[in-house]
């Protein structure tokens, strides 16, 4: 098993955050699985290759909860990937118009967890999407993901911009995944409040 490399969009954000599963405030989300969730973190999802996705509202904890399980899954020895949505897009267009498409596909199925932060939280060309639509479809039950998101999936068109794509985009993804609705008010915004 391929030891963990941090790549450098998951540096930065290990240097900069300290997201773990003991720091989550899950009293915040009354609904929110915890049990789930902590075994979820013995990273036997993985070796199934499922994806996890949280889908909700802004500031609830979603990149948290991300960031937390991929860091599980390095000490787990697993090799773990951190992307948002816009950034993999522009990652895969250059790609393409450089014809290291297909290479770098290749490079990222490799790696064992993937997690795509804040899809839909920034609008996608046409291209970008489709090259988003292709580069997760690769992934089905091949390797696993865990993707957040600020959109329900009847409004995923927005980001796909074609309903037939979308639909076979969410049918692999929720396939064999572990759904987390997190609505609930912003986290973020209530410390605001607390500091005011």
């Amino acid at each position: 098993m391929e030891l963990c490399s941090f790549p450098p969009q998951f540096s930065a954000l290990l240097s900069c955050h300290k997201q773990t599963l003991d720091q989550f405030e899950f009293s915040a989300i009354p609904s929110l699985n915890k049990p789930k969730l902590l075994q979820l973190a013995r990273c036997e999802y993985i070796e199934k290759a499922e994806n996890i996705m949280f889908i909700g509202n802004s500031g609830t904890g979603k990149t948290h909860l991300s960031i937390a399980l991929g860091k599980e899954a390095c000490h787990h020895g697993y090799s773990v990937q951190f992307w948002t949505a816009a950034k993999i897009c522009n990652e895969l267009m250059e790609a393409q118009s450089q014809k290291r498409i297909l290479q770098l596909e290749r490079q990222w199925l490799k790696t064992d967890l993937i997690i795509l932060d804040e899809v839909g939280f920034v609008p996608l060309s046409r291209t970008g999407a489709e090259l988003l639509f292709q580069f997760c479809a690769a992934r089905y039950e091949k390797g696993s993901m865990i993707i957040t998101s600020n959109l329900e999936f009847t409004e995923w068109t927005q980001i796909f911009k074609d309903e037939q794509m979308t639909s076979a985009l969410v049918d692999r993804l929720t396939h064999r995944a572990h759904i987390f609705a997190m609505n609930g008010d912003s986290y973020r915004f209530k410390q605001s409040i607390q500091r005011s």
